[in-house]
């Protein structure tokens, strides 16, 4: 038997490392993060496929992604009564194997975990989209924008991409098939391609 995993569907893919900021209001997921705030314990972020992120009306069918990220708790804060702003950082994927929701409309997974990309260099080609994603880094530092946790990996062909694919202006589905790919030089070397074919690197 794998293991059980709180989820929390959203129209957003997590990225191993990345940074997710979450405003909870919906008690199922108020009582999600307390477990997991009590426990040290983490949950795993879906993307959605069909369905909204909020409870809606009864009978609405919710649907949502094979591969997501498990996030842990970097920070909660409840400036206002009944709400909590939550930010995370995503860590290792998984598989969902099988799901089931509770009565309070949580929804459960059994998982089993996703290798982590391999440790890899980007080639020599690919220096320039690492360079141009420091030079993005600083401008959004300028606009008061730091999306992404340290330390920063530039020499990691994963975390180049994945920080890429954070940022650009691609739709969930592509940023979901990106993040499930099992092979960091090629999800860097499609980022590498998008970017040249847009200017942004040349």
């Amino acid at each position: 038997m794998g293991e059980e995993l709180p989820l929390f569907p959203l129209r957003s893919v997590l990225f191993p490392g990345g940074l997710l900021g979450l405003k909870v209001f919906e008690a199922r997921y108020l009582d999600l993060v307390s477990t997991c705030l009590r426990e040290q314990r983490a949950f795993g972020v879906v993307a959605l496929r069909q369905g909204a992120e909020a409870r809606s009306a009864a009978g609405e069918a919710v649907e949502f992604e094979s591969v997501g990220t498990r996030a842990e708790l970097l920070d909660v804060d409840s400036a206002q009564p009944g709400i909590l702003q939550v930010r995370c950082r995503g860590t290792q994927r998984f598989k969902v194997d099988a799901t089931r929701q509770q009565a309070d409309g949580l929804w459960v997974a059994e998982v089993t975990p996703v290798p982590d990309d391999e440790d890899t260099l980007p080639t020599e080609e690919m220096i320039a989209t690492a360079r141009g994603l420091a030079t993005a880094m600083a401008a959004l530092k300028k606009q008061g924008t730091q999306p992404f946790l340290e330390p920063y990996r530039f020499e990691s062909a994963g975390w180049v991409a994945n920080r890429w694919c954070e940022i650009l202006p691609i739709s969930l589905v592509a940023k979901q098939k990106l993040m499930e790919l099992p092979d960091a030089l090629v999800r860097l070397g499609l980022v590498d391609e998008f970017l040249r074919g847009k200017g942004v690197v040349q």
